[in-house]
C-alpha cells in the first residue's frame, strides 16, 4: 500500500527530528436540540489551536483541541487498503470534567469520529505539517468503567470504521407508497400489488401470467438499489 506524505513531514522524518501526537474529532448530537456539536481532543497538555487535513475536503482546517491528559490512548490504526471494517478503541480520561460533558451530556450514538496523527518539531514545538487523517468512522461503543477503591477506570469508545455504511441493507420495501415517499410522482410500483393477478389473453390460452419462484432474499444497499 503506497502512502502520500506532504513533502514537510517527508523532511522532517529523514531528519528523524520528530515527536507524534494523537488528535481526535468527535460529532456529537446535543439531546435537546438535536443539533451537531463538535469537540476535539489531543494526547498532550494544554489546549491548542492545530491545523489537520480535513477528510471531506482535503484542505488544511483549523480547529481547537482540549488536552491536559483528556485522551489517554488510541489503538494500532490497520492500514489497509480494502472495504473491510477496522475497529479502533480510544480511551479517554474519566476524571476529567470535559469528557463527562461529552460523554455523558451529549448523544455519541454513532457519532462521527476523525482520528489524526500530528508530527512536531522538539525543537520549535510547532507542528511540520497539517495533521493527517488516519481514520474515519463511527462511535459503535462506549464503556464507561467506574472503579472501586484504588482500582483505575476510565472510558473506552469502540469506533468502526466508515466502512460499515456499505453493510447496512435497506429496510424499504418494493412498495408504491414506498416508492413515492421518495417523490410523488414515481408510479413505477404502482400496479406491484395486483399485477400478480392479472389475466391475460395469449391466442386460446387465459389465465394468470406465471411467475417464477421468487429468488433468494438479497440485501439491498443505500444508495445502490
Amino acid at each position: 500500500m503506497t502512502r502520500y506524505v506532504s513533502p514537510e513531514h517527508h523532511a522532517a522524518l529523514q531528519a528523524r527530528q520528530l515527536v507524534a501526537r494523537d488528535f481526535i474529532w468527535f460529532v456529537v448530537r446535543n439531546r435537546e436540540t438535536g443539533l451537531p456539536v463538535t469537540d476535539g481532543l489531543w494526547s498532550d497538555v494544554g489546549n491548542i489551536s492545530a491545523q489537520v487535513i480535513n477528510p471531506d475536503t482535503g484542505l488544511p482546517d483549523m480547529r481547537d483541541w482540549y488536552g491536559s491528559g483528556t485522551l489517554v490512548a488510541i489503538d494500532d490504526i490497520p492500514m489497509v487498503a480494502n472495504l473491510t471494517v477496522q475497529n479502533v478503541r480510544a480511551r479517554l480520561s474519566q476524571i476529567d470534567d470535559h469528557i463527562n460533558t461529552l460523554i455523558r451530556l451529549y448523544d455519541t450514538k454513532q457519532a462521527r469520529v476523525e482520528i489524526y496523527r500530528g508530527l512536531f518539531d522538539p525543537d520549535s514545538r510547532e507542528m511540520v505539517a497539517p495533521a493527517e487523517c488516519r481514520f474515519v468512522g463511527f462511535v459503535d461503543l462506549v464503556e464507561i468503567e467506574t472503579p472501586s477503591e484504588n482500582e483505575e477506570g476510565g472510558v473506552t469508545l469502540t469506533c468502526a470504521s466508515h466502512t460499515q455504511e456499505i453493510t447496512r441493507s435497506n429496510p424499504d420495501t418494493r412498495a408504491d407508497a414506498s416508492q413515492r415517499l421518495r417523490s410523488a410522482t414515481d408510479n413505477f410500483f404502482q400496479d406491484s400489488s395486483t399485477a400478480g393477478q392479472w389475466e391475460v389473453f395469449w391466442g386460446s390460452q387465459r389465465g394468470v401470467v406465471p411467475t417464477q419462484p421468487a429468488p433468494k432474499k438479497a440485501k439491498r444497499f443505500f444508495g445502490l438499489f
